[in-house]
């Protein structure tokens, strides 16, 4: 007796697309065949729908603990049910920051009771907690985050010592924000002088600028070569910072990087009439650059998508540019945008899997995930690409209440959500009474 069986599935899993059932048991895929017809707890015809593994997001701001007026774990993890995410790496700049190894376990023991995805976390790196880092499990945190640019107090890791120490004793695969601040904090001097009061998003890709991201993201790769370590740089932004990473398979490569869905879909044109809504860091720049990641991404310079969903308030996203906070939220809406691409004829959907779940199991060595195989976790999406998806109040799940694209209609939308082999998300809604989501485990 199979807990569930779907039927009529096109799956879409390591680059090929076949017509196939999969049956479910114990939380598993216990078998993948052209038809199944064993008994099952419940059977579900997919009529063709596509099926691909459920997206692994490396890269999100849960908020929680200390900023749970933005976002918390339960909230959030709700929220990208509803986008196809069943498994999510969540970052240190909460309060307190995620910089102590006591502090990491504290978070993964919040998760086990609140998360209804599976989950992991980032260790926070800091100019001083070398020591910290030395000792962390590599087989609890999902990665060290460096933030090298677009944070403050002891998140801000600007000292050259301290960042060598990192590159060279980190037992993590390095990940890294790359701003360079003192260049940030020159144009921001230059264009407050210059506007004063009328300072306002439309500066923000100018004062974040190119040369900004280079500087930083090109430290950061000339460590990572000078140390031999595990380097993945997250939301690039600009077409010059391309020329630092290589084509390419994700498997053998130890510098690798990483798009966000906004930054391939919004250009500075939309400052005009989104303003703070989409005021983030790094900045999404000019039409050229995103034109420029799209094809890195084809090429396999970038390997991997994420959303780096960041919400705030309504209220705080309302105040002057300077004093709104950086960043929008992400989570629920970013496969819809994927499959726009798709639509587009810009993105294939073996592209679409590869980049937002293979390749982030490959890369951080994530155990029986990111894959439709038998033996392997039952985490998976169900894609309706016929059926549009409006964008309102009504279907918005992010605790912050709002969405930049509230209004926009997609083209397709996400049918179902199976996390763990549970029915999580379908026909729009979230299903009650879920059970917790799982610890990722890591094969290191």
């Amino acid at each position: 007796m199979y807990d569930i069986i779907l039927k009529n599935c096109n799956i879409v899993n390591e680059n090929q697309i076949k017509e196939s059932d999969i049956a479910i048991k114990n939380q598993r895929i216990d078998l993948i065949s052209t038809s199944i017809d064993s008994e099952a707890r419940e059977v579900i015809d997919l009529n063709g729908r596509y099926v691909i593994p459920g997206l692994i997001d490396d890269q999100v701001h849960f908020r929680e603990p200390g900023l749970t007026h933005k976002g918390d774990i339960a909230t959030e993890s709700k929220a990208g049910l509803a986008g196809g995410v069943t498994s999510f790496f969540e970052m240190p700049n909460v309060n307190p920051t995620t910089t102590t190894n006591e502090n990491l376990t504290k978070k993964f023991e919040l998760a086990s009771t609140r998360a209804l995805s599976n989950y992991s976390f980032h260790l926070g790196a800091s100019n001083t907690n070398i020591e910290e880092i030395k000792k962390v499990d590599i087989n609890q945190a999902s990665a060290l985050k460096v933030f090298m640019g677009a944070s403050f107090g002891e998140m801000l890791v600007d000292d050259i010592d301290a960042l060598d120490d990192i590159f060279n004793y980190s037992p993590l695969i390095v990940v890294t924000h790359c701003e360079d601040q003192k260049t940030v904090k020159k144009n921001e001097e230059i264009y407050l002088n210059k506007y004063g009061e009328d300072l306002c998003a439309e500066h923000h890709h100018l004062i974040r600028d190119v040369d900004s991201c280079y500087l930083s993201s090109s430290l950061a790769v000339d460590l990572a070569k000078k140390y031999d370590a595990d380097l993945h740089v997250f939301h690039l932004t600009t077409e010059k910072e391309m020329e630092l990473f290589t084509p390419g398979k994700v498997d053998g490569k130890k510098i690798t990087a990483e798009v966000c869905v906004h930054h391939m879909y919004f250009n500075e044109s939309r400052y005009a009439d989104l303003g703070n809504q989409i005021k983030c860091n790094p900045s999404i720049k000019f039409e050229s650059d995103r034109l420029a990641l799209i094809d890195a991404l084809l090429q396999d310079k970038i390997d991997i998508i994420a959303t780096d969903h960041a919400p705030h308030t309504w209220e705080e996203k309302n105040q002057t540019y300077s004093k709104a906070p950086a960043g929008l939220p992400l989570v629920q809406h970013g496969m819809q945008i994927l499959m726009d691409f798709y639509h587009q004829d810009i993105l294939s959907l073996e592209t679409i899997v590869q980049k937002t779940s293979h390749n982030v199991a490959n890369r951080f060595q994530v155990k029986d995930r990111g894959y439709i195989r038998e033996g392997y976790y039952a985490d998976l999406a169900v894609l309706d690409l016929n059926t549009p998806y409006t964008v309102s109040q009504d279907n918005i799940l992010y605790k912050c209440g709002w969405s930049p694209f509230d209004g926009h209609t997609f083209k397709s939308s996400i049918f179902m959500t199976i996390v763990n082999g549970n029915i999580a998300f379908k026909d729009g809604k979230v299903e009650e009474n879920l059970p917790n989501g799982m610890q990722i485990e890591f094969d290191r």
